[in-house]
């Protein structure tokens, strides 16, 4: 039987490896820069999701960054 993220990303894998390694990468970098137009914090999460195929510390951030998100639409979207 296939993991959660196993069975999530069989799509994903497809591609070549080094091509998710390296848009990965470069969408998380990008994403730092958030406050400029266009380039935005949403490609963090992104940038995640292209790493968590290959990377289990990628995958344990996603899983981090999805319950901190969650935690936060709970309160309301305010900051505390």
């Amino acid at each position: 039987m296939k993991s959660y993220f196993e069975s999530r990303f069989d799509s994903v894998k497809k591609g070549p490896r080094l091509v998710r390694i390296g848009a990965g990468i470069l969408l998380i970098v990008s994403g730092i820069f958030g406050f400029l137009p266009v380039i935005g914090f949403w490609m963090i999460p992104l940038g995640l999701i292209l790493l968590a195929v290959d990377f289990r510390w990628a995958r344990h951030a996603l899983v981090n960054l999805k319950w901190k998100w969650r935690a936060h639409r709970r309160r309301g979207g305010r900051h505390q």
